[in-house]
């Protein structure tokens, strides 16, 4: 979810967390009070900072988690999306996309699209 998004859907952010925190998720980070921050990567030349929705670790992995909701900048999502992915393939990470009701088309057709074959988790 891009940041201009977070604000309006900080219930489906509350939502994964406890989801999350249910399935043996530790070490949780996200960008939503009483978290710690994630990370956050500076795109080159521009100002747009990428800062994932939720970096959690279980089994000693660091899993990066995406909340896939229908966005009115798709194009800025998916380089979101892309950066990601490859940052996770590099460092030996897991990145996954969670998605809800109303979303699942959008979600696919966005993975689609970056040619990423990933299964949403579906909340």
């Amino acid at each position: 979810m891009i940041s201009q998004d977070k604000i309006e859907n900080e219930f489906f952010l509350k939502e994964t967390l406890a989801y999350l925190e249910n399935r043996g998720f530790s070490n949780i980070k996200a960008d939503l009070e009483g978290y710690e921050a994630p990370k956050s990567y500076l795109k080159k030349g521009s100002d747009i900072t990428i800062t994932p929705d939720i970096v959690a670790e279980k089994s000693g992995r660091k899993h990066y988690f995406e909340i896939s909701l229908k966005s009115e900048k798709p194009k800025l999502l998916k380089s979101k999306w892309r950066f990601l992915d490859v940052l996770t393939r590099m460092k030996d990470h897991r990145f996954k996309i969670v998605t809800r009701r109303g979303h699942y088309k959008f979600t696919q057709d966005m993975l689609d699209d970056l040619n990423l074959d990933k299964t949403p988790i579906k909340l």
